[in-house]
């Protein structure tokens, strides 16, 4: 026994103290390292949860268990979501649940803080994956691919305060559909929206619009306005919050906590606060001050031809031109697009559900480059599926918890997509971008 030394008056109380204590308890005073310490305390924790009567039995914060009967729901959803994919020619591609740390980091702008860091034996330094695009960028990079259609279905990790009614959670399932490699300019991106009014239309949730922006453009408005390029970012972090947050919360953030100068901030607001149609972007394009920046240009020319694709495909009805729209993400390099609910069925003396942006995506020509050694760039275009939202309409709709409508599921989820998405057309026979993987 190792010895504890000579002992005075209140260090022996303290002591026998000690020693009185339950068989299961930790005594600290009587254990010499920091390891010692931790097994202690772990085998503490690890007693039956009958000794411990604040145990609380629950998942983790941010995270949920699925009955056999809702995984029925959530696999016929993704059966759906799939079936699309693969008819417009994408393969299954699948990566592993966490990646070098330095893959994720300042790949996400001001988001990169919600990423869920690990440490595994050896001391590298891992983190859990945030989404499915910069594994694929990594990927390709990885392996040289120049040309791919896949697409990815998984759990992803956030540490973002959860919502559960609205389907915001720490642990979700992302299902992703990209198009890597050089085609003829706005055929991937129109696709992928084509897939998206596809996939939306064949829930039947109810009644949707997908906005559509450029980052080229935002950059050009910046730039016209007065804003500091190396507050571009910043800015554009603050704008992709006004579909949560008014105007002029927005301003204050700008001006309070970004350093805006506040006439700046209002000439932002005249631009970031219109939408419409193929007509605003033809009325932007005569705007005198954008005209004159080469970003704004590109952009505007480049939704104006995806405008041409989208009347074509017969879906331009389903797309707003919304220069509120940002998407936050740091890795965005051209046109971006984001899908709504604009009304959520509700049963009878129910709330409409509001779960925000159910599928979205955009073009990200540079992240490849970001990780292969000569910086060899691959574009590339996708979308997002919002699998966890669209379950939680679907399940409040079925009141899956009370066990009830199930009869009715297929009428709700139809098996086929609606015969008014059927086009004859050569285009909608066949998938529009052959993504056969190509090294």
């Amino acid at each position: 026994m190792p010895q504890l030394g000579f002992l005075h008056g209140r260090a022996w109380a303290a002591l026998l103290g000690q020693l009185r204590r339950p068989p299961g308890a930790v005594c600290i005073g009587a254990v010499r390292s920091h390891s010692q310490v931790a097994e202690a305390t772990l085998a503490s924790q690890l007693k039956p949860h009958k000794e411990k009567p604040n145990f609380i039995l629950k998942t983790p914060k941010g995270t949920r268990d699925f009955s056999p009967q809702q995984m029925v729901v959530r696999e016929k959803i993704l059966d759906m979501v799939v079936s699309c994919f693969k008819r417009h020619g994408a393969k299954r591609l699948d990566t592993p649940a966490f990646e070098l740390k330095e893959m994720l980091t300042e790949r996400y702008g001001e988001d990169s803080g919600l990423i869920y860091d690990l440490k595994d034996q050896g001391g590298e330094l891992l983190s859990l994956r945030y989404d499915l695009t910069v594994p694929f960028a990594r990927y390709l990079a990885m392996n040289k691919v120049k040309k791919m259609k896949r697409y990815h279905v998984g759990k992803v990790w956030r540490r973002e305060s959860p919502t559960i009614v609205q389907g915001r959670y720490r642990e979700f399932c992302q299902c992703d559909f990209d198009i890597a490699g050089h085609f003829d300019p706005m055929i991937p991106d129109a696709e992928c929206l084509k897939i998206m009014c596809e996939i939306l239309s064949g829930l039947q949730l109810g009644d949707f619009l997908i906005k559509v922006n450029d980052r080229r453009l935002l950059d050009g408005i910046f730039a016209v306005c007065g804003v500091p390029e190396s507050k571009f970012h910043a800015i554009c972090s603050s704008v992709d919050k006004l579909d949560k947050m008014s105007w002029k919360d927005v301003r204050h953030e700008m001006v309070a906590k970004r350093g805006l100068a506040p006439e700046v901030a209002d000439r932002i607001g005249d631009y970031v606060q219109c939408h419409g149609g193929v007509s605003l972007v033809e009325d932007m394009l005569q705007d005198p001050e954008l005209s004159r920046n080469k970003q704004a240009l590109e952009g505007l020319g480049d939704l104006k031809l995806l405008f041409d694709y989208l009347t074509l495909f017969g879906i331009a009805e389903k797309i707003s031109f919304d220069l509120s729209l940002a998407r936050g993400l740091d890795y965005y390099t051209g046109v971006i697009y984001e899908a709504v609910l604009l009304q959520t069925p509700a049963q009878a003396g129910e709330e409409p559900l509001n779960v925000g942006s159910v599928a979205a995506g955009g073009r990200y020509d540079g992240l490849v480059g970001m990780f292969d050694p000569k910086g060899r760039k691959v574009p590339c275009v996708g979308l997002s599926i919002g699998v966890e939202r669209i379950f939680s309409i679907v399940e409040q709709r079925l009141e899956v918890g009370l066990g009830a409508g199930w009869a009715t599921f297929w009428q709700l989820v139809a098996p086929e997509l609606s015969s008014k998405e059927a086009s004859s057309t050569a285009l909608d026979k066949e998938p529009l971008c052959k993504g056969t993987c190509k090294r």
